[in-house]
């Protein structure tokens, strides 16, 4: 991809230009992002989807006194409702988990770090459909694959929430713009600006991209859960000992030493860099909690392969990462790693080049499902 070059997906602007003056800034309305735009999905498709265990899915409902009703998939055909029946919305999460052309779409803000890429959620709503006045505390690109949607948007006023609704919504939102989607249309919006989407007309198709943006308590909460079983096997950790303990009158009292023992040993896991960014990309390329991998028949990197759309692959200075494991990579099979993870594909010629331990590393993966043979 080149990053100077202007797209019509961000409106003209080049990648570069985009992340400069609206990435985390401002919103972005882009006509015609996407020319002759396909639903990644039909209706009866996403219907499909919506019903099946391994997909995570959302049905809303406002009925006609105004009431807001939530129910979580899966989602069989028959709890729908009609779709003549006017104020639902069905909401497909991970879409590019389980369809290559959301993958696709996915694939096109990769001028993003991979490792804030989340998933393509795709919201179908009938006639006044929507999910109401809501922020969302990541980036997301809202783009119109089928019929129309309204959108108002603005500066969030304030973060307070309903509470008479099963659904984090506003209590107070003013739109500062307003506006519709066609097919093709898009709509980037930055954390923190309060949206509200009503589908007009019904049959209303929005492919919304997002992006991972953890906060530091669940940060430190996956690193410390990890760091706990990053102990190196057959190596014996240090127990606490205590010669110099006398006889107290205190016993309830935690002992100073034992509380020193602890800070020692704490403070030396996390003063290791190393330790600390294996860690980290371990924790970014972890499978979402609903993905396996099926373990394929015997297959050919030869001709070249590319990443199944489920694997999560990163890399850094030292370590390549690839669905929550790791492993060290100098020199050649580093560099060949690292296109890997950027390009999700390796052609036939690149393979060749391996060293003997990078085809055998590929041919496990290829084996586990992670990698596909390329066609």
């Amino acid at each position: 991809m080149d990053l100077q070059k202007a797209q019509a997906l961000l409106g003209g602007l080049s990648p570069a230009q985009f992340m400069r003056r609206h990435w985390h800034r401002k919103p972005l309305l882009v006509r015609q992002a996407v020319d002759a735009v396909v639903p990644p999905v039909t209706r009866a498709e996403m219907f499909v989807l919506a019903a099946r265990d391994d997909v995570e899915s959302r049905l809303i409902v406002r009925d006609g006194r105004g009431a807001w009703h939530l129910r979580q998939g899966p989602l069989p055909r028959r709890s729908l409702p009609k779709l003549t029946q006017p104020g639902w919305t069905l909401l497909v999460q991970g879409l590019d988990l389980h369809v290559d052309a959301a993958h696709e779409l996915m694939a096109r803000f990769r001028f993003v770090p991979a490792a804030r890429l989340d998933d393509v959620m795709l919201s179908y709503a009938s006639d006044r459909g929507g999910v109401g006045p809501h922020t969302d505390s990541y980036d997301v690109f809202l783009l119109q694959v089928q019929g129309r949607r309204r959108w108002r948007f603005g500066r969030a006023g304030t973060a307070a929430l309903r509470d008479d609704v099963p659904l984090k919504m506003l209590v107070g939102f003013t739109a500062e713009q307003d506006c519709v989607l066609e097919p093709g249309d898009m709509l980037y919006l930055p954390p923190g600006w309060a949206h509200d989407g009503t589908a007009v007309g019904g049959d209303c198709m929005t492919a919304s991209v997002g992006f991972r943006a953890p906060c530091a308590d669940e940060l430190a909460q996956a690193l410390l859960a990890r760091l706990a079983d990053a102990s190196e096997p057959g190596k014996k950790a240090p127990r606490y000992r205590d010669p110099a303990q006398t006889a107290t009158m205190t016993p309830g009292a935690v002992p100073e030493a034992l509380k020193r023992f602890a800070c020692r040993t704490v403070t030396r896991t996390l003063s290791d860099p190393v330790t600390i960014e294996r860690t980290l990309g371990e924790w970014l390329t972890e499978p979402k909690a609903q993905v396996w991998f099926e373990p394929g028949a015997v297959q050919n990197a030869e001709h070249g392969v590319r990443l199944d759309r489920r694997s999560r692959m990163a890399y850094d200075a030292r370590h390549i990462f690839i669905n929550g494991e790791s492993l060290r990579a100098t020199g050649r099979d580093a560099r060949l790693m690292h296109t890997l993870a950027d390009q999700r594909r390796l052609d036939a010629h690149a393979v060749c080049r391996a060293s003997t331990e990078a085809r055998a590393l590929l041919g496990e993966w290829l084996a586990s499902g992670w990698l596909r043979s390329a066609p």
